[in-house]
């Protein structure tokens, strides 16, 4: 199971009776290992940057972590990327910490823009022991994924400013009501959320589903109403590099 930007999931406990039958019961389950941000940011410029890991639970965690370039499916040897995770493996014992470092090894990629990737963190479940080594128990290992951002070095205009710049259109996708937002900036913006309101600040509509935006790149964005009307304002949310949301206003063209 992959599970991405989640802390939490709905795991399966299965347990067998004397009789063969089997009671399957749902339960939350709960990564133990937290990773210190939403987001890393890869300055081309720096030889390394760094990520904390803390284990939150009660039990020694072991982890595997590595860099893909948006294929979820990728392994930590099919993935193809210019970054190194070291230490790719490391035993986090309770309430203990560990340090990642993120190393570029320098292949070729654009200048005049960001590039994207994926950190990947997968928590390995620790063996049964005890009585609970003879239960028939189902273990489930826990995935997370956040972008990792490599910035050149002298990229026109600034990351802050990049959000000002999208271009918001009316559109619409499969004959139902949307808007098109153009990122003409060499940065990623994540759109977390928007509404539709008109000069008074009255919703008309409001986000059903927000997506990152790629440099140079337009995504089309499904609306929760149709909006017949000009002067359409646009006032929406984006994630900043610590992770936290700005916000912003633009008129709909």
């Amino acid at each position: 199971m992959n599970f991405t930007g989640k802390k939490s999931v709905l795991g399966v406990l299965m347990t067998a009776g004397l009789m063969l039958a089997t009671l399957v019961s749902p339960m939350l389950c709960r990564a133990s290992v937290v990773i210190s941000g939403t987001r890393v940011i890869y300055p081309a410029a720096e030889s390394e940057v760094t990520i904390k890991l803390s284990n939150e639970g009660a039990s020694p965690a072991l982890t595997q972590v590595w860099v893909d370039n948006g294929d979820a499916k990728a392994s930590p040897t099919s993935a193809a990327v210019p970054f190194i995770v070291t230490p790719p493996l490391s035993r986090i014992d309770p309430h203990k910490a560990q340090t990642l470092r993120i190393l570029y090894t320098g292949e070729s990629l654009p200048q005049d823009k960001e590039s994207v990737f994926w950190l990947d963190v997968l928590e390995i479940p620790p063996k049964a022991t005890g009585a609970d080594a003879d239960a028939n128990m189902l273990q489930l290992a826990f995935r997370s994924r956040i972008k990792l951002f490599f910035r050149p070095g002298k990229l026109q205009g600034s990351v802050t400013e990049a959000p000002g710049q999208l271009a918001w259109h009316e559109s619409s996708e499969g004959g139902k009501p949307a808007v098109s937002v153009t990122n003409p900036s060499a940065y990623y913006v994540t759109v977390a959320s928007f509404d539709l309101v008109d000069n008074a600040g009255l919703v008309l509509a409001k986000s059903v589903d927000t997506d990152m935006v790629a440099p140079g790149q337009s995504k089309v964005f499904p609306l929760s109403a149709e909006v017949k009307r000009t002067g359409i304002k646009v006032r929406f949310n984006t994630i900043n590099d610590y992770g936290g949301e700005d916000r912003h206003e633009a008129v709909v063209q």
